[in-house]
Order: structure tokens, then C-alpha cells, then sequence
């Protein structure tokens, strides 16, 4: 939304689909593209782009076919910040997401690439075993202030995604890890990111 505000195009890459072939019901697929197609014009986005891998089937097999697609998604947008899951969230889509997605920031082949940033995601990032070398460490933040009830209302769209606390992912929670990211920089709400690569030019 402040990307939007300002003025830059934002795309959303979407590795992993639900189908019926999975065993989920034709109204629960319909469903979670309503809920896509509504996110997409709440925050503005310009295109999504759907790769429709099987959801929670992801290994590192799937990164010979991933990358290239990835590639092809960064080369027809060009974008010059990339936000991708964290490396070593719990759930092992994101991480084979994660590795498709940096392999497409090397600057030899993705000039137009500068900056690298890696999300927190509740119920995945603090489900990452506790070790140092797996650790979300944020380093850099955002304050979002103005746009934390607009963002609970987005994610509240996601019906399916969201439960009372203490589920994670929470519209409790939600806000309290805005709320402690802020305090952490001194605003009232804030998300925070590990940034891992920044090219100034």
C-alpha cells in the first residue's frame, strides 16, 4: 500500500495453488480466488503472476523447472525490490520458494535487481527451528502507522487463513507483532525485514 502511494507498480508472484485434485472442494478453490482477486485490488496490484505448483508439495527437484519461471516472471517486470519468504520458515514451499526466488538476483544476469528483503510470516517464520544459522534476523523496518487497519482488513479477507488467538496468525497477533516491531524502532506500527542485498545505483 505505500509502495502503491508513492507511486511504484507492485506484481505479486504466487508459486503454489490449491485444486480439486488435491481433494479440496470446487468452492474452497473458487474461494481462495476470490480471495486473491480481491487482495489484488485492495492493495493495487498491478499483475499476479501464478506459477500453480501443488500447495505443500514443493522439493528442491522443483527448483529445475521454478527458476526458470521465476526468471521469465523478473525479466518480463523487471522489478528493481524483491520481498520473498523467509529462507527458513517452517513450511518447506517457502523455502524451495525462497531459493528459486534468489537465484534470480544475481546481478549479472538481473541488473535492474536492488534490493533483497526477506518477510517474517506468522505461524512459519516463528516455527523455524531455533538455530543461529536459521534465525530471522530484522534489520530493517517499515513504519506502517497509517496502514495498520487497512492491512488487518486485508488480511481478514483471507477467511480461511485466519482464527482467533492464539492461533497465529490472528488479527490479534497481527497487530502485536506490528505493535513490537514498532517499539523495536520507535513507531507506533511496524514491519520488519532482513535485508539481503542492497545495490545503490
Amino acid at each position: 500500500m505505500k509502495h502503491v502511494e508513492r507511486g511504484d507498480e507492485v506484481y505479486w508472484l504466487i508459486t503454489t495453488n490449491i485444486s480439486t485434485d488435491q481433494g479440496f472442494s470446487e468452492e474452497r478453490v473458487a474461494s481462495r480466488q476470490e480471495e486473491i482477486n480481491k487482495v489484488e485490488k485492495q492493495l493495487g496490484i498491478k499483475k499476479t503472476f501464478l506459477l500453480n505448483y501443488p500447495t505443500m508439495t514443493l522439493s528442491s527437484s522443483s527448483l529445475i523447472k521454478m527458476v526458470p519461471e521465476v526468471s521469465d516472471v523478473f525479466n518480463e517486470v523487471k522489478p528493481e525490490v524483491i520481498y520473498c519468504v523467509n529462507r527458513s520458515d517452517a513450511h518447506s514451499d517457502h523455502r524451495i520458494t525462497f531459493d528459486a526466488v534468489l537465484a534470480c538476483t544475481k546481478s549479472f544476469r538481473y541488473p535492474y535487481v536492488k534490493k533483497v528483503m526477506m518477510y517474517e510470516c506468522l505461524s512459519e517464520t516463528e516455527f523455524a527451528p531455533a538455530l543461529p544459522e536459521k534465525a530471522f534476523i530484522p534489520n530493517y523496518y517499515v513504519d506502517i502507522s497509517e496502514y495498520m487497519e487497512k492491512k488487518l482488513e486485508v488480511m481478514n479477507v483471507y477467511a480461511s487463513e485466519i482464527a482467533e488467538h492464539p492461533f497465529p496468525r490472528s488479527e490479534r497477533n497481527i497487530k502485536s507483532l506490528a505493535v513490537f516491531r514498532g517499539a523495536s524502532v520507535g513507531v507506533e506500527y511496524a514491519e520488519a525485514f532482513q535485508l539481503l542485498k542492497f545495490i545503490d545505483k
